[in-house]
């Protein structure tokens, strides 16, 4: 489950209710979008292997039984979690399953993923919301990008004082 919420920034609901349908040749099918485009994510091999083999009761599901509600499913998965979260040393306070979500998003965005196609693959309506959320992130990106222009500069790429050439 963790690896899935980290690698796919799926929503709890979504990834505890999972259809073993939507998991082929190495993607997870998220959704169909307005245009009618279906949307794949690449999960990688590690991961998909491990969802492939996760054993349960319901053979077209990952990890819901299929019976229950999905919302008691999607409970008990944020109890697990509670405890999970408490239990990490150091405990973490205020843990709770969306992180994956936000750290599959900003790990997106700062190795250069545009801010709407990390809204797509959130499934957001709008971009406005992925930007009300992740734009402190989008700054940091900012950051990162003027780090490595500078990171670039060679003493010998820089004019020198009083120089008149252009070369």
């Amino acid at each position: 489950m963790v690896l899935l919420l980290r690698y796919s920034g799926l929503r709890m609901q979504d990834a505890a209710c999972l259809e073993r349908s939507r998991l082929k040749n190495s993607r997870l099918f998220l959704y169909t979008q307005k245009t009618g485009a279906p949307v794949y994510l690449p999960l990688p091999p590690a991961v998909m292997t491990v969802l492939e083999n996760t054993p349960n009761a319901h053979p077209d599901y990952v990890f819901w039984d299929g019976r229950s509600e999905r919302e008691t499913t999607v409970k008990s998965w944020n109890r697990v979690f509670r405890k999970i979260f408490a239990m990490a040393e150091p405990p973490i306070a205020g843990g709770h399953p969306h992180r994956f979500r936000d750290t599959f998003a900003v790990s997106l965005l700062l190795k250069g993923v545009e801010l709407s196609h990390v809204s797509v693959l959130l499934g957001h309506a709008s971009i406005k919301i992925t930007e009300r959320h992740y734009a402190p992130w989008v700054r940091a990106r900012q950051r990162q990008l003027e780090d490595d222009v500078r990171r670039t500069w060679g003493v010998a790429d820089l004019p020198q004082r009083g120089s008149t050439s252009a070369d």
